[in-house]
C-alpha cells in the first residue's frame, strides 16, 4: 500500500487518529476528481489538524501549487478560500490566503474567476491598511496589468473594496489602473470595468469622480460593443445620485441623452429597465424637463421588448414625478401646488395617452406588462379621472385575448377598491367579468373560473355572496364537462378562503340541491363537489350535512351516478373514519352497491370497500 504523506513531503503520522485527516491531504491528490472534490471540501478539518502555523507553511502553497485542475473542484477551492481566514491564524494573516485567489482569479472559466473575486473581496476587509498596501493593493495591480484578459477583468471587482483605505499616492495609483481598464483593447475588460464602475464612484472623492471616473463613464457609454454601452447605464444611476443637480445636468444628462436613443435595443432595454432609478438619481427637475420625452419616447419604441420594460415602470414613473413631502408641507409651500398642477398636467397629456395606446399593442407581453401595473394609477389620478380615463382601458384589457392581461387586471382590482368604492367597481367592472363568465367559448369561461377564488380574495366575502356566488353555481350545470370540473375545484377553493362555515350556509345548500336534478350529469357533479369539499369542511360538517344525501343516491336508476358515490364514499370514507357514519351508515351501503347488477358499480364498490377496510 502507498505510504500516505503531508503537503510538506512528510510520511502520515503513525497516530491512528490523525490516519482521516492524512487520507484527506492524501485525496487532495488523487487522480479521481469526486475524490480530490470532496477532499477539498474538507479544507477546514485538514486545517485544524494541521494548525495554523502548518496550514500557512505548508497547506496553502500546496494548495497554490496544484492549482491547475477541474474547474468544479477549483469552484469549491476558491468558495472555500473565502473563509479560511480563522484556519491560518486571523485576520493578521489573510495576506497569506492572496497566492492561491489569485491564480485562480485568472483562470479561463468565468464561475471560477468570479467566485474567487467574491472570496477576495470578503478578506480584503480584513485586512490591516498596512497589509492592505503592502500586500493586496500589489495582487490588485498585478491582475489589472496582466498579459491575459482574464486577470484583468478580475481586477475590476477588486478596486472598491481597497480603495477607501489606502493613502492618497496609492488611491491615485488605483485610479490610474482602472482609468486604463476602461480603455482595454479587449471588450470583456471593458464589460468587467463598466459593470464595477458605479461600485467604484461610490467610493472615491468627489473630485476624483468629475476628472477621472465621469470622462470614462462617458467613454463606455458610447462604446462600440453594446454589452459595454448596456453596463454604463447602471453605472449612470450610481453616479447622478452623487452630484449635484448642476453636475448631472452638465456631466450626465448629455452622455444619458444618446443612450436613451441608441442604435442598440439592449441599450434602450436597459435604460427603459433602469428608468425609475435614473429618474431617482437625477431629481424631479430634469425628469419634467428631460426624462419625460425620453420615457415616451421608450413607450412607444419600435422593439416590443423595450415598450414592455417601459410599460412596467409607468406606475413608479408616474409616483416618482412630485417628490414626497412632509406633512403640511403642502400648506407652507407656496410652488407646492403650482408643483402638484405641473404633475396633474404631465401625466394627462405626457404619459396617459401613450398608455392608452398601449393597451391595444400588437405585442401581448407588452399588454400583460403594462396590466400588472395600470391599476396602481389610480390613487395617483384620483376619484374622477379614474372614473373618466382608466374604467374603460381596464375593461378593454378585461376582455384581451391573453389570459395574462386579464389574470394581472383582477389581480389587482383592491387598487382601484379603495379609490373609487366597491359600489363603482360592481357597477363598472362587475358586468364585464360576467359577460366574460357566460361567453359562448368555453375556454374564455374557464380562464374567468380559474381567476374566481383571486377575484373573492380581492372583494370579500359580502360582496362575493352577493354578487357571484350564484354566477359559480351555475358553472357546476355548464355543459362543457370542462367547466362543470373546474367549477367543483373552484368551490375548493373559495371554501379555503371563506371557511367551512360560510360553505355551511352558502354552498354546500345549493350543491345538494343538484342531487335531485333530473339530469343525471348534473346528479354527478354533485357527487364530483362532495368529493373536493369534504376535505376542507372537515369530519363534522361532511357526516352530518353532506354524507346522507350521498347515501341515498346509491339506489338511482343510473349505473354512472351508483358507482360514482362508491368512489365517493371511497374519497369521505377516511376522512369520517372516527365517525360511528362509517359502520352504522357507509358499510351497508357499499355491502348492497357490491351485489348491483351493473359490473362496474361492483368493481368500485368492492375497492371502496378495501380502501375503508384498511383505513
Amino acid at each position: 500500500m502507498a505510504t500516505t504523506t503531508l503537503p510538506s513531503g512528510e510520511p502520515a503520522p503513525e497516530d491512528t487518529s490523525l490516519y482521516p485527516i492524512a487520507v484527506l491531504i492524501d485525496e487532495l491528490k488523487n487522480e479521481d476528481v469526486q475524490l480530490r472534490l470532496n477532499s477539498i471540501k474538507k479544507l477546514s478539518t485538514i486545517a485544524l489538524a494541521l494548525g495554523v502555523e502548518r496550514t500557512r507553511v505548508e497547506l496553502i502553497p500546496f494548495l497554490t501549487e496544484t492549482i491547475y485542475d477541474e474547474d468544479e473542484v477549483l469552484l469549491a477551492l476558491a468558495e472555500q478560500l473565502g473563509n479560511f481566514t480563522n484556519y491560518v491564524g486571523g485576520p493578521d494573516f489573510a495576506y497569506t490566503l492572496l497566492p492561491p485567489l489569485e491564480s485562480l482569479a485568472t483562470v479561463e472559466e468565468t464561475v471560477v474567476r468570479d467566485k474567487a473575486v467574491e472570496s477576495l473581496r470578503q478578506i480584503a476587509v480584513l485586512h490591516s491598511p498596512t497589509d492592505l498596501e503592502n500586500h493586496f493593493v500589489s495582487l490588485v495591480i498585478r491582475l489589472a496589468s496582466g498579459d491575459w484578459f482574464t486577470s484583468r477583468t478580475s481586477a475590476c471587482g477588486l478596486f472598491s473594496v481597497c480603495y477607501s483605505r489606502v493613502n492618497p499616492m496609492i488611491k491615485s495609483e488605483l485610479r490610474n489602473f482602472f482609468r486604463n481598464l476602461c480603455q482595454d483593447d479587449t471588450p470583456m475588460v471593458r464589460r468587467a470595468a463598466a459593470g464595477k464602475l458605479g461600485e467604484f464612484a461610490k467610493v472615491v472623492e468627489l473630485d476624483s469622480l468629475k476628472n477621472d471616473l465621469i470622462p470614462m463613464f462617458s467613454l463606455l457609454a458610447q462604446d462600440e460593443q453594446d454589452s459595454v454601452r448596456l453596463l454604463a447605464i447602471e453605472a449612470c444611476v450610481s453616479i447622478a445620485s452623487l452630484l449635484t443637480h448642476e453636475d448631472v445636468n452638465d456631466l450626465v444628462m448629455p452622455t444619458l441623452r444618446l443612450c436613451t436613443s441608441d442604435s442598440s435595443w439592449r441599450v434602450r432595454y436597459m435604460v427603459a429597465d433602469k428608468f425609475t432609478e435614473l429618474q431617482k438619481a437625477v431629481g424631479p427637475e430634469i425628469t419634467r424637463i428631460d426624462l419625460v420625452p425620453t420615457f415616451q419616447s421608450l413607450l412607444r419604441d419600435t422593439e416590443a421588448e423595450v415598450r414592455a420594460a417601459a410599460a412596467n415602470k409607468v406606475c413608479d414613473f408616474c409616483r416618482n414625478l412630485c417628490p414626497p413631502v412632509a406633512s403640511g408641507a403642502l400648506l407652507n409651500d407656496p410652488n407646492a401646488s403650482q408643483t402638484a398642477n405641473a404633475v396633474d398636467s404631465i401625466i394627462m397629456t405626457s404619459i396617459l395617452p401613450v398608455v392608452k395606446g398601449l393597451v391595444a399593442d400588437t405585442n401581448q407581453h407588452v399588454k400583460s406588462a403594462l396590466a400588472s401595473v395600470i391599476m396602481g394609477l389610480s390613487p395617483i389620478l384620483g376619484k374622477q379621472r379614474t372614473l373618466d380615463h382608466l374604467l374603460p382601458l381596464f375593461l378593454t384589457q378585461l376582455k384581451d385575448e391573453c389570459p395574462e392581461v386579464r389574470l394581472n387586471i383582477i389581480s389587482n382590482l383592491d387598487c382601484v377598491n379603495e379609490v373609487i368604492g366597491i359600489q363603482r367597481l360592481s357597477e363598472t367592472l362587475l358586468p364585464a367579468i360576467v359577460e366574460l363568465a357566460e361567453d359562448p367559448k368555453w375556454r374564455v369561461r374557464l380562464a374567468i373560473i380559474e381567476y374566481m377564488p383571486l377575484l373573492a380574495s380581492q372583494l370579500g366575502v359580502q360582496f362575493f355572496d352577493d354578487k357571484l356566488n350564484s354566477l359559480c353555481m351555475t358553472w357546476l350545470t355548464d355543459h362543457v364537462y370542462a367547466i362543470r370540473e373546474a367549477a367543483t375545484l373552484n368551490l375548493k377553493k373559495l371554501v379555503e378562503k371563506f371557511g367551512a362555515e360560510w360553505a355551511q350556509t352558502s354552498v354546500i345548500p345549493k350543491v345538494i340541491v343538484m342531487a335531485r336534478d333530473p339530469n343525471y350529469l348534473h346528479r354527478m357533479t354533485f357527487l364530483f363537489c362532495i368529493n373536493e369539499l369534504a376535505e376542507v369542511c372537515g369530519p363534522e360538517i361532511t357526516a352530518k350535512t353532506m354524507l346522507p344525501t350521498v347515501l341515498s343516491m346509491a339506489s338511482d336508476s343510473v349505473a354512472n351516478v351508483r358507482f360514482n358515490v362508491a368512489k365517493t364514499l371511497q374519497k369521505i370514507g377516511p376522512i369520517v373514519a372516527q365517525s360511528a357514519a362509517v359502520k352504522s351508515q357507509i358499510k351497508p351501503v357499499l355491502d348492497k352497491l357490491n351485489t348491483d347488477t351493473d359490473v362496474d358499480v361492483k368493481y368500485f364498490a368492492a375497492e371502496a370497500m378495501s380502501i375503508i377496510a384498511c383505513n
